[in-house]
């Protein structure tokens, strides 16, 4: 038996409510990958003045994997194939954002071949390099940096996801 046409109405009420008062998170999804000498990609972002690695904000309805996907695919070219989520960061409100949360993927090794074809395809990005550990630590901005430290340290815990604040473990 259907539902009266009623009950249904009265549902989408009740949800387009709830979504109004509830609050909404931003979500990115960025990407480490590594090369051959396991130095990480970053890239140049021509609308900011900081490196960062690959990835980007979710868009509405998106998952953050989608996400990730998209944007690797938009900036790079790349049909990436994702490992597992190596740590999630919750970023406080910050200038004129909101907090958000930041799922960082495993992108894994490239081949040497791979890592030689990538070239930015999007405006978005001025360029992109390998660079080894300590000179991430310089490029990145520190909250940014203390993230993709704690995801690189999660490559040697297999099936393990850690849980950040602002890069920092609770």
């Amino acid at each position: 038996m259907e539902r009266p046409q009623s009950h249904a109405q009265d549902r989408d009420a009740y949800l387009a409510e709830g979504n109004a008062r509830q609050a909404r998170k931003r979500v990115a999804a960025d990407v480490v990958f590594r090369d051959a000498d396991s130095r990480i990609l970053l890239v140049d972002p021509s609308y900011k003045p900081d490196w960062d690695v690959p990835g980007g904000m979710a868009e509405a309805n998106e998952s953050p994997r989608d996400a990730a996907l998209r944007e690797i695919r938009e900036e790079l070219g790349f049909q990436a194939q994702l490992g597992r989520i190596l740590c999630v960061d919750w970023v406080s409100p910050h200038g004129p954002w909101d907090d958000s949360l930041v799922f960082v993927f495993d992108g894994g090794a490239l081949t040497t071949e791979q890592a030689a074809s990538l070239r930015p395809v999007d405006a978005e990005l001025r360029s992109l390099r390998f660079v080894a550990s300590e000179e991430a630590a310089v490029m990145l901005r520190p909250y940014a940096w203390r993230r993709i430290q704690a995801a690189l340290t999660q490559l040697d815990t297999p099936g393990s996801t850690l849980y950040l604040e602002d890069g920092y473990s609770t």
